[in-house]
């Protein structure tokens, strides 16, 4: 292969990638839990927090909405990495795990 092959080939690897990155970026994952679901864009910004159902939920008690928020936003979270992972992982392999 040729030198200029493969600098065509780099380039359009970046662009790929780059594409990729920004579909990453745009895409919201939702985290949830029993009573609380939230919604975080791919670059891990949360864009919103939503309380599933009130009626079952003791107001006084901000100790369960605490933790309830805690799973969702984790969950959210490893969405996020898989997503990333099975998006990004052929070009790490492309790049020799030089990523």
């Amino acid at each position: 292969m040729n030198m200029n092959a493969l600098m065509q080939q780099a380039q359009k690897l970046q662009r790929d990638m780059e594409k990729k990155q920004k579909e990453l970026k745009e895409t919201e994952y939702v985290g949830e839990s029993q009573l609380v679901e939230v919604v975080l864009m791919g670059d891990k910004s949360m864009k919103s927090i939503n309380f599933k159902s009130m009626d079952d939920f003791d107001k006084d008690d901000l100790e369960i909405l605490q933790d309830m928020i805690k799973i969702a936003h984790s969950d959210a979270i490893s969405k996020i990495e898989k997503d990333i992972e099975s998006k990004m992982g052929p070009y790490a392999k492309q790049l020799g795990g030089l990523m």
